[in-house]
């Protein structure tokens, strides 16, 4: 490393890597942007760390993966949980859920818009990467759209199981 600030990921050989959002690679699933600030490419296959901004109402339905834990951690607006047939944990900024393998769980924007941090295994960030579109060279996507049938697909694949849609507030 050279000293330079934090702007293009840097990587030296042993293993040290430095990187800024302004210099991760940017992807978009829905009215969601995901930075990759950390992948298993750069962290020699030890977890991913991604920073995502969404808006009110974007959801993850009801799932679980056997294989792959999973933290969030709210910086900005508010995020309801739903965890097993829990009722829903509205969580602001400061707010941490660690979510064990196999564990069901989902989540709902409910604040205008959130930004938060997931902390998760270098395969369950690959699945992301693999259900989410490239940005633009503006740093948007071409459209908003899901594909559901290659996020269904792409899930199986990865071995994440889909319980059911979230419950009504």
């Amino acid at each position: 490393m050279d000293g330079n600030i934090a702007g293009s990921p840097q990587l030296d050989t042993s293993g040290v890597y430095l990187s800024s959002a302004v210099a991760s690679e940017v992807r978009w699933m829905g009215e969601t942007c995901t930075h990759f600030l950390a992948t298993g490419k750069t962290t020699s296959g030890q977890f991913c760390l991604v920073e995502e901004t969404s808006k009110r109402g974007e959801a993850v339905p009801l799932h679980r993966h056997e294989k792959d834990v999973e933290s969030f951690y709210v910086l900005d607006g508010e995020i309801t949980f739903y965890i097993s047939g829990q009722a829903g944990i509205r969580s602001g900024p400061g707010s941490f859920l660690h979510v064990p393998a196999g564990a069901i769980h989902g989540f709902r924007i409910t604040s205008d818009t959130a930004r938060y941090l997931i902390f998760t295994t270098a395969h369950h960030g690959e699945f992301y990467r693999a259900i989410s579109a490239p940005a633009g060279a503006d740093g948007l996507p071409a459209t908003h759209d899901v594909d559901w049938d290659k996020v269904m697909a792409t899930a199986q694949d990865f071995g994440i199981e889909f319980i059911s849609e979230l419950p009504d507030e």
